[in-house]
């Protein structure tokens, strides 16, 4: 059966996520009911990135397979899209749809995959739902230490939450640096995947030693002790955005 991609970007503010979900209301279940709608039959997607309630992202995919008889001179025209851009809400875009081979995976063959967070210390209401307010004297130099220090770990244990399926814990980070782009601190992380709550605890976790809550000695025990207790996840969702998922080497 024909199969096909979806790239979609979304604010996140008013989801429980991106994978559909029993009693509440997330990024999937409002692509299939578009799909329905527009095509008058159910359609079942497959996700390539889980991201938590209110995260945020600027390119994420699905794939989905059907008969219904779509072609390429269908996906190349701005109506199309548009037309389903039309049924779904303001803050979740189409971005485009295209076939692939009947084999490819949106979750498992991505190579890679690019996460940002954002954090400003001037109040500024326009950044509220897309950025984390964090008004505090942060140490940079730290943050980019403790950035270095993650960019050389492979098991991310104590980054992982609790009740987790995964058989292992081991990431290959490919880049982890902190940005300082005019009113922004940005996080900057990009791993062959990432474990359940991975970059918030990272988050939390950095800022700590950023702050000076504790030093970069601590920080780095918290990493080789493969304990969850002792990471810190507190950091709010509204500042985290997948950037990218990449699937070429």
């Amino acid at each position: 059966m024909p199969r096909y991609f979806i790239e979609v970007s979304y604010k996140g503010t008013n989801y429980a996520g991106f994978q559909i979900q029993k009693n509440a209301n997330t990024i999937q279940a409002e692509i299939e009911k578009a799909l329905a709608v527009k095509f008058q039959q159910t359609f079942h997607l497959t996700g390539s990135s889980r991201t938590d309630t209110g995260v945020h992202a600027l390119q994420n995919y699905f794939h989905f397979d059907t008969q219904v008889p779509f072609s390429e001179q269908d996906f190349g025209e701005a109506k199309f899209i548009y037309s389903l851009n039309s049924i779904l809400p303001n803050d979740i875009v189409i971005k485009k749809i295209f076939q692939v081979e009947e084999n490819v995976h949106c979750r498992f063959d991505a190579v890679s995959r690019e996460y940002k967070y954002f954090i400003y210390a001037k109040k500024n209401p326009f950044y509220k739902d897309t950025a984390y307010f964090y008004p505090y004297p942060i140490d940079f130099e730290k943050l980019q230490q403790a950035a270095l220090i993650i960019l050389n770990t492979k098991d991310f244990t104590s980054f992982s939450k609790r009740n987790t399926q995964v058989k292992n814990f081991i990431c290959s980070v490919y880049k982890s640096e902190w940005i300082q782009e005019k009113d922004f601190l940005i996080y900057h992380i990009i791993a062959n995947r990432f474990l359940r709550g991975m970059v918030k605890g990272l988050m939390g976790t950095m800022l700590k030693a950023g702050t000076g809550k504790i030093s970069l000695d601590e920080f780095a025990s918290i990493v080789k002790n493969k304990n969850s207790r002792n990471a810190d996840f507190s950091v709010p969702s509204r500042g985290l955005f997948l950037v990218e998922v990449n699937y070429s080497s």
